[in-house]
């Protein structure tokens, strides 16, 4: 008697953000994994990223880039997220991101709905196609009108004379931050780059920014006697050859 044939569990990558430091993507992970649970799917990896805005330039998005890896790379067949402002709040990168996928074969699953971009045979899913459009449209719109009160409130903060800002004493000294990011700053001293530094610490591009900034630079070592006096007999010779090359011409 033959067994059954196995189907092969589909490949996903979930992927979480959160705005600010003080927030976390735990519940945001938690059903995503019990959605793909529930489906058969295999979770192959979880991205995470915290701290960054939703607003934030596709360049800066580490967590899309690698996404777009697994993707090209055959290793994911879908791509799972809480809501789509979770993936963006900036519409050019919401639906440049959705049609790089799709030109992919990678469907894309947001919770709030239940609903994925591709249908089982591969094709588009004209309903969810209208529906990213319509709550890629409102994400923005929300972060603007969240925009527009902040700005409000601190004018009105403004006219009535209130001090603005942190309390005196509540910021963290430059010691204990670069302490508590310890790692970005031994990616940084090791030569690389701020968005890799991002990637390889999962800690936000404007976080790794900060650290760069606020690290102590080091200061350039001047030369020996020696290196010195070699230096100006090249710059001697470099001249000597460059005037005669004039008097050619």
């Amino acid at each position: 008697m033959t067994e059954p044939k196995k189907t092969k569990s589909v490949p996903v990558a979930i992927l979480a953000r959160v705005s600010t430091d003080k927030q976390n993507t735990a519940r945001q992970i938690q059903e995503l994994e019990q959605v793909a649970a529930e489906n058969g799917w295999d979770v192959v990896e979880v991205i995470e990223n915290a701290g960054l805005s939703g607003n934030a330039k596709d360049g800066d998005r580490h967590d899309l880039s690698r996404v777009r890896e697994l993707a090209a790379g055959g290793k994911i067949r879908k791509v799972l997220v809480h809501e789509v402002s979770r993936l963006a709040r900036r519409n050019s990168t919401a639906h440049r991101f959705l049609e790089e996928m799709e030109a992919l074969g990678v469907s894309l699953y947001w919770h709030a709905q239940r609903i994925e971009t591709l249908l089982s045979n591969g094709k588009r899913n004209p309903a969810a196609s209208i529906m990213f459009s319509l709550l890629a449209e409102m994400a923005r719109s929300e972060r603007e009108t969240l925009v527009e009160r902040i700005n409000s409130g601190l004018a009105k903060a403004r006219r009535e004379g209130r001090k603005l800002g942190r309390p005196a004493g509540s910021t963290m000294s430059p010691k204990d931050f670069l302490a508590t990011h310890k790692d970005a700053v031994k990616q940084l001293r090791a030569g690389h780059s701020i968005r890799n530094t991002a990637k390889i610490t999962g800690k936000s591009v404007s976080t790794v920014q900060r650290v760069n900034a606020v690290m102590p630079k080091a200061k350039p070592v001047p030369l020996t006697p020696a290196e010195a006096a070699s230096l100006r007999k090249h710059m001697k010779k470099a001249s000597e050859w460059m005037k005669k090359e004039l008097r050619k011409g």
